[in-house]
Formats: structure tokens, sequence, C-alpha cells
């Protein structure tokens, strides 16, 4: 193994070949910068929205909000705040957008707080998901923080 302090690249176990394309981007992000790489192409980052949005509709995710991020931030373009019933639907509800994500576009989103199931978040770079319990949900109000003073907030559902 190569000293990376050296210049040189650390070699990579065997079992870290078979991680997804974006891997390599997002292991060696700048501080601070996005986990997953974003696209620039927008027909892209409006694809993957329609998809995230027709999962969560068929997983019965409650009270689902888009905010539109074009402008105000890099960390993506549109995020969705929905709800499930329960800690076993939230972490249901972001188990199978993450696999949907993976099946139609072959990123591998990345996933926090899904064994606690009180608010995970879904980062697949394009778009930020979180799915609350509505309790938790209302505790941290994000809708507030990101929409704009005269921006309402449009439920999906």
């Amino acid at each position: 193994m190569k000293n990376p302090s050296a210049g040189g690249k650390a070699a990579r176990p065997k079992e870290d070949n078979v991680l997804s394309l974006h891997t390599d981007a997002s292991v060696h992000a700048k501080p601070g910068a996005p986990l997953m790489a974003r696209t620039s192409d927008m027909t892209t980052s409006n694809a993957v929205l329609a998809a995230i949005l027709n999962s969560l509709e068929e997983d019965k995710a409650e009270d689902i909000v888009q905010i539109d991020l074009r402008g105000k931030t890099e960390i993506g373009d549109h995020m969705i705040i929905c709800s499930g019933r329960s800690t076993r639907q939230v972490s249901a509800i972001s188990e199978k957008l993450a696999q949907k994500v993976k099946d139609e576009f072959g990123r591998s989103p990345k996933i926090e707080g899904k064994d606690i199931g009180d608010w995970v978040l879904i980062d697949t770079g394009d778009v930020i998901v979180h799915v609350f319990r509505p309790e938790v949900r209302e505790f941290y109000q994000l809708e507030k923080m990101w929409m704009d003073g005269g921006e309402v907030a449009s439920p999906q559902n």
C-alpha cells in the first residue's frame, strides 16, 4: 500500500471494487461539498425528481412538499419533505426510494437516519429528500427554513 501523504494513492481492498461509479467522486470530495455528485443536466434532475415523487406517492408518504432550491443553494436542485406515519414506514419509504433511484438512474444515494426512523435524509445529488415522523417534522419545520417569505408550500397529495 502506498502512503497517501507521499503523493501516491492508497490501494483499496478488493471489497471496495464493487462500489458504484459515483463513490470515487464522493470519497475525494472537498470538505463542505455535497456527498453526491450533482449532474448539470436539468433533464436528469427533473427525471430524478419525478421518479422520487412517484415513489413517495406509491408508498403512501403524507404531506409531500416540493421546494425548488435552484438559485438558493448549491446542495441540490430540489428538496422534498414528507412524512410517514411511523418509524417503520419512514424507514421503508426511504429504503424503497433509495433502491428506485439506484435501479432507474444507477446512483446509490447517501442515506442517514434509516435505522432510527424519526428523520431520514436521502441525498441523490440533485434532489434532497427528508422523510419524517409527523412529530419530528413539526419540531424542525424545514419547510419554513427553505421557503421564501412569499412562497407557499404545495403538498403533492
